[in-house]
């Protein structure tokens, strides 16, 4: 089971992941493999700081090889769809998203919103990004900002 410190050091690098837009399809497979990988290596292991490390690793080299195979229209599908998802998905209903041009696709899977102690709207999500069959999961938390916009935030 991962602690509040352990679950804070994932979410940073979930806000990182969910910049993807800035990223070259490298820098954004390769945060989104080690929050996945963080998540994984936390959860398997006894020493949730070492999995949390070693899948930190592992999944940034797998994301970074990932990363590789999504394209421009691919990064703004999948940014897409999560904003749409977060903002007006009902809560447990996955939202998905296709480049018939790359074959890649994923989906976003909003939960329900809440209020944050500082007055923001809030969901978890999980998303997926589905690349030649192969299917990588993160979990996070969005917030909503005032510009309409979610972003991942610090829990």
């Amino acid at each position: 089971m991962l602690n509040s410190k352990h679950l804070a050091k994932i979410t940073m690098v979930s806000i990182l992941a969910f910049s993807v837009m800035s990223c070259t399809k490298e820098e954004s497979g390769t945060l989104l493999g080690a929050l996945g990988g963080a998540l994984i290596g936390g959860a398997v292991t006894n020493d949730s700081s070492v999995g949390v490390a070693l899948g930190t690793l592992a999944g940034a080299y797998v994301g970074r090889d990932i990363g590789r195979k999504l394209n421009e229209a691919d990064q703004e599908k999948m940014y897409g769809s999560t904003q749409g998802a977060l903002e007006t998905g009902v809560s447990g209903t996955t939202s998905g998203w296709y480049n018939p041009d790359s074959g890649n696709g994923g989906s976003v899977t909003p939960q329900p919103s809440y209020q944050s102690t500082d007055g923001q709207y809030c969901r978890e999500y999980q998303q997926t990004v589905t690349i030649g069959g192969e299917v990588e999961t993160a979990y996070g938390t969005a917030c909503r900002q005032q510009d309409g916009t979610w972003k991942i935030i610090n829990s």
